[in-house]
């Protein structure tokens, strides 16, 4: 057998593990930090497959590590594996009607199910082949919870876990088969608190230091503020508790979150500090005190250039998920749950990727077929964020998309939830697992493209993993 065939093999032996798992994980959707079924899912099912287990990881409860050596250990292979779910997203499994499981209640609308699951797959595969072709090398497999949440990658990376990895691998379910060339966006989190003084809003409320007026204040500076900042920031804000449901009570207490995102950290970190600025003007208004938690940051992700053609060569190989008739009717009746301007949204969004009379075609059998080509050249970001950017900045790192749902599908939404626990989320799955493996016995048999990597890596990172999270920023467990 080539490698191609080897790896599909060894990932079949798997299937119907990882497939269980991605089900039973499904069904937990438990949200960030609280995956503790989840975690422990996958670590027992790694555990009796020879795996050495080490739970609670960077002091996260819920993270881990699953480690099979084989020889002299060397080279160290790392997956990521997520496996949290999102709130207010519960819905049927494979079902194209909005139907919920549990009203309001959480679901996999982001496919991490598939990812924990897969990435098992692909563990397992490995460790096979190590023991098969009496190989040397080292399996790692991180347990990552939290990726919606406030994070952990950066913790685990800051524990030094990553420090000794030479490359690490993982995936994400999506509509696009492709090693995405652009990075994602750096993004940096914290809890502003405001207190005050409580009065009588009607008879006395000179007496009064309203916090809840604090936080009116700092959302119109940040408004402001929005305007001279550079094109590809964004500030996100949400009220935590805006100090009680009285209006006739001066509100001596009020939380709001803030987010912010930019292309590099070093950006993300300036424009922080500038919010800040707008916090402390609010209070200094309203005299009330101020102060602020970080939460989360991520670092900008920017997949390893010379590791991203290595594993887009592999894609291209094994090519798209095996789509069947029913799979394409499936897809296309999750695509007809859109609205119609959602539909012409969706339209207009893979124009970029598609030539008219490919896009036609495309839309009638919505799931693609294709492998979308790796541009090494790209230095575009994406508007959103991730965790495995301080991953990427420890050890030369590529995250792939694989296909889990139908062309022009909406992320965080109750169709994702359902393709997550659909035939066609598995399909996806085991085809992304494949490929992981695939690349990385590549990755294992051309250390001088390993080397060229590392150097990348130093270009970049200038030797060392620096955390964007000051050390006092523990894991905001029950906090965020």
């Amino acid at each position: 057998m080539n490698q191609v065939e080897i790896c599909k093999t060894l990932v079949a032996n798997t299937a119907d593990t990882a497939e269980k798992l991605a089900r039973e994980i499904w069904g937990y959707a438990e949200l960030s930090y609280e995956e503790k079924r989840s975690a422990a899912a996958l670590a027992q099912a790694l555990e009796a497959q020879g795996f050495t287990i080490e739970m609670g990881i960077a002091d996260i409860p819920t993270a881990f590590t699953a480690t099979f050596v084989s020889g002299s250990g060397k080279p160290v292979m790392g997956l990521l594996a997520e496996y949290d779910a999102l709130a207010g997203l519960s819905q049927a499994a494979g079902c194209p009607q909005c139907r919920p499981v549990e009203a309001g209640g959480p679901g996999h609308g982001c496919g991490h199910n598939l990812i924990g699951a897969g990435c098992y797959a692909a563990a397992v595969a490995l460790k096979d082949y190590l023991k098969q072709q009496n190989k040397d090398g080292t399996v790692i497999l991180f347990g990552c919870p939290a990726e919606e949440g406030a994070g952990s990658k950066q913790f685990i990376a800051r524990a030094g876990y990553f420090d000794n990895v030479d490359f690490a691998y993982t995936w994400h379910p999506d509509t696009v088969n492709e090693v995405g060339s652009k990075g994602s966006v750096a993004i940096m989190g914290a809890n502003f608190i405001f207190d005050g003084v409580a009065a009588h809003a009607g008879g006395e409320p000179h007496l009064g230091r309203s916090a809840l007026d604090a936080v009116e204040l700092m959302n119109v500076g940040t408004n402001y503020l929005r305007e001279h900042m550079i094109d590809a920031a964004r500030i996100h804000y949400a009220y935590s508790d805006p100090g009680g449901t009285a209006p006739n009570v001066v509100q001596s207490h009020a939380v709001i979150k803030y987010e912010v995102r930019a292309p590099k950290i070093g950006q993300v970190q300036e424009l922080f500090t500038r919010v800040v600025d707008v916090a402390k003007g609010a209070a200094l208004m309203t005299g009330t005190k101020m102060q602020y938690e970080i939460t989360m940051a991520f670092s900008d992700y920017v997949p390893s250039k010379t590791l991203g053609v290595l594993v887009d060569q592999c894609m291209q190989e094994l090519g798209a998920p095996d789509w069947t008739e029913d799979d394409y009717r499936l897809a296309d009746q999750f695509l007809r749950t859109y609205s119609r301007s959602t539909l012409q949204g969706i339209r207009e969004k893979l124009e970029a990727y598609f030539d008219p009379e490919e896009l036609d075609a495309a839309l009638e059998k919505p799931l693609h077929s294709k492998i979308f080509p790796f541009d090494p050249k790209e230095t575009g970001y994406s508007s959103g964020s991730t965790d495995v950017g301080d991953v990427g900045y420890a050890t030369p790192t590529v995250m792939l998309s694989m296909a889990t749902a139908c062309l022009g599908n909406v992320g965080h939404s109750w169709q994702n939830t359902a393709f997550s626990c659909s035939q066609i989320g598995m399909k996806g799955m085991l085809r992304a697992a494949e490929v992981l493996v695939l690349a990385a016995i590549r990755t294992m048999e051309q250390p001088e493209v390993l080397e060229k990597a590392r150097a990348e890596l130093l270009k970049k990172n200038g030797g060392r993993y620096v955390c964007p999270l000051p050390e006092y920023v523990m894991p905001p467990i029950g906090k965020y």
